[in-house]
């Protein structure tokens, strides 16, 4: 657990619904950046993008040039054609972390949250930084955060602890 006042880390949220990409108001990304900020991490911002596999590629990397610690995407994890987020990010992790995936799912399925159970969702490490997929649901944001936030702590320690 963190220590009042010590700093998890610095977070992005990329947030995939084409209808906030077009205009509709985003009611996913306020809520990671207040549940991320209530686990001790800095949000540098949050970034919309449309469910396109190259936008949020280009989201994610973006992300991971910049040097976040960890950086969460919402939506776009179902088995719609549009939802195309897990293809997007695989493509650029260097080690998956399976054990969070898993989290998440099974947390969604305990708590009833259809689309947090059965999301494709992946977790994994891309250079330094922790990259996390939650389905896009306020339900699944909240279990997903719930379950990420003490992982996601223990997970960018131990990354750091690398660094030299």
């Amino acid at each position: 657990m963190e220590q009042a006042g010590e700093l998890a880390g610095r977070a992005l949220v990329v947030v995939v619904d084409d209808r906030t990409a077009h205009g509709e108001e985003d009611h996913s990304g306020p809520l990671v950046t207040e549940l991320l900020g209530e686990a001790g991490f800095l949000v540098d911002g949050v970034v919309v993008v449309p469910a396109d596999e190259i936008e949020i590629r280009n989201a994610l990397n973006t992300a991971v040039i910049g040097g976040v610690d960890l950086v969460i995407s919402v939506g776009g994890t179902g088995v719609s054609p549009r939802d195309v987020t897990p293809e997007a990010t695989r493509t650029m992790l260097d080690r998956e972390l399976l054990g969070i995936a898993e989290a998440l799912r099974s947390s969604g399925l305990a708590a009833g949250i259809s689309d947090a159970g059965l999301s494709r969702g992946l977790a994994g490490v891309s250079g330094s930084t922790l990259v996390v997929n939650i389905a896009g649901s306020r339900a699944s944001v909240r279990d997903g955060m719930a379950t990420l936030g003490p992982l996601a702590a223990y997970i960018i320690a131990q990354l750091s602890s690398l660094d030299i």
